[in-house]
């Protein structure tokens, strides 16, 4: 057990040190073959350790093509933020491609998040969102058209600024977070494979008590990594009781 155990540990040890110090992102790695006949290992060892890799964000297989060297995920904060300041906290550039800006009738679903009646008037707005010139996100907006007149010719660069502007910059909201698997235009737009895995975070945000915006946003999930601060709740305390 020990000498199988020091073997994964050699294969796992060499592909971190050319991944992290040899090579750069996306570049390939060594076939399994390759590593196999390099170290007198089975492609089981090699597994394991490529296996290893891929859940520490070291290494990404991508199917039919072999392995590569993983780029450096965003951490991506759950709080009421855009993207864009977002990716300028990061020291990344965000720039928006706008593919749909239209004014149409709300649906069921829409008229709910947003607390007006079925068929009323919203702006929907669809974007690709870039940061550092790579297709990040794909989102899907949609804000009561009688909050936010004549927003869509032509649509703002940053929404969120547009809000502030108009004096309806959302102070607080809620997150829904799925893991899912992109649809053939996600997959088309994020430059990923269809099928590949995302995760999608539907957005209801307010300012004051006002529905402002509901949204559906699709991450790359081999470029993203969600994270949430937590904390143990404090203990409640009950009064005594006199007797």
């Amino acid at each position: 057990m020990r000498r199988g155990t020091l073997k994964y540990v050699r294969v796992r040890d060499y592909l971190r040190t050319l991944a992290t110090q040899e090579l750069a992102a996306g570049d390939p790695l060594p076939s399994e073959r390759e590593l196999c006949d390099r170290f007198g290992v089975s492609r089981m060892t090699v597994r394991q350790a490529v296996d290893a890799l891929v859940v520490d964000g070291v290494l990404e297989r991508v199917h039919g093509r072999g392995m590569f060297v993983a780029r450096p995920k965003v951490d991506l904060q759950v709080r009421l933020t855009s993207f864009s300041e977002e990716m300028r906290r990061r020291g990344m550039t965000p720039s928006v491609k706008h593919l749909r800006a239209e004014v149409v009738p709300a649906d069921t679903r829409i008229a709910a998040a947003l607390e007006i009646d079925p068929a009323d008037p919203v702006v929907h707005l669809h974007q690709l969102r870039f940061a550092d010139g790579e297709p990040m996100s794909v989102q899907h907006c949609w804000l009561a058209e009688a909050l936010v007149p004549n927003i869509v010719d032509p649509p703002p660069e940053s929404l969120y600024a547009e809000l502030d502007r108009r004096g309806v910059l959302p102070a607080w909201g809620e997150d829904a977070v799925e893991a899912g698997e992109a649809d053939a235009e996600e997959a088309a737009l994020l430059g990923i494979g269809k099928g590949r895995a995302v995760l999608r975070i539907f957005r209801r945000a307010f300012s004051r008590d006002l529905a402002v915006e509901f949204s559906e946003a699709v991450y790359r999930a081999d470029r993203y990594t969600l994270w949430v601060p937590v904390a143990r709740p404090q203990p409640s305390i009950i009064p005594s009781q006199r007797r």
